[in-house]
């Protein structure tokens, strides 16, 4: 089951911007049977099936569920393509030519901010329809991984999140993260045990290339170095109570260059050879 992040759609699973294979047909390649999902008012499904999560407070009408499009300036710098626009990092593994740039732009979606129960209700109703599934995730998606893991332990079977957010146990949720201006927070509570659900199955954790490792003035990728520390911290909490975390960083592994979205760049085959690697040596391929 693949779920995409903020500002995509399911489509980032099929192609890369410069027309090669995605996940799909990767995945199905190589014997899964493939799931791609569109979340709720996202795309392809952006006719809703609630009408949102409305309140008031003091009187004032609220709308928690926003709406926002991501800027070219943003994107180029929350996902590692370069350090600003239109500037490529040194080594970097993104599609250069401006066709490619445009097409990965023009397939962008407003990000929809919904309640997390929202997203995993739907999530959960796909689980229960298909049965036992590996689920991947994407960033903003990452958080309803590990919401849909702890509802349906007996049908997800792994976890692989690529850069991710993260949930921790209430009454054990670590302190803020220090960033070079102001703080972040480690990661969502959730009841512990919901959180012990996520000792139960294989979780992987990837991130790719040009994160800083000391806090920087440019916030955008501080915050991505403070959620690497974050994965340290999700890490120790789920394997120190028997749970199975692993944490992939792909230089680790001689991929150099890779942006927020390794799973698009030039070199996915080689990302989706370090997943096949995973889910076999966890006996989830049921391939010789």
């Amino acid at each position: 089951m693949l779920v995409h992040g903020g500002g995509g759609t399911g489509r980032v699973w099929e192609s890369t911007p410069d027309g090669r294979e995605g996940y799909q047909t990767i995945f199905l390649r190589r014997g899964y049977s493939v799931y791609i999902v569109d979340l709720p008012r996202r795309g392809r499904s952006g006719q809703p099936t609630f009408n949102g999560n409305f309140g008031n407070l003091d009187g004032v009408q609220i709308v928690p569920d926003m709406t926002g499009k991501t800027g070219v300036q943003f994107g180029w710098t929350r996902w590692r393509l370069g350090p600003v626009y239109p500037q490529f990092f040194p080594v970097q593994q993104f599609p250069e030519d401006q066709a490619s740039i445009d097409q990965f732009f023009q397939t962008l979606v407003p990000t929809v901010s919904d309640n997390p129960t929202v997203i995993t209700d739907a999530l959960v109703a796909l689980l229960d329809k298909i049965g036992p599934a590996i689920i991947v995730t994407h960033s903003q998606s990452g958080l309803f991984g590990w919401l849909t893991a702890i509802r349906r332990p007996n049908l997800v079977k792994a976890v692989i999140s690529y850069e991710p957010g993260f949930v921790f146990a209430a009454g054990a949720l670590p302190p803020p993260i220090p960033l070079y201006k102001g703080e972040m927070a480690a990661g969502d509570a959730v009841p512990p045990a919901d959180f012990a659900h996520l000792t139960r199955m294989p979780l992987q954790v990837v991130y790719g290339d040009n994160i800083p490792t000391t806090p920087i003035p440019d916030l955008l990728a501080d915050g991505r170095r403070a959620q690497v520390v974050a994965s340290l911290l999700f890490k120790q909490a789920v394997n120190g109570n028997g749970g199975n975390v692993e944490i992939l960083h792909l230089p680790d592994v001689g991929l150099r260059g890779n942006t927020h979205f390794s799973y698009q760049d030039k070199n996915n085959i080689q990302v989706a050879d370090q997943l096949s690697l995973f889910l076999h040596k966890k006996g989830l391929d049921k391939r010789k």
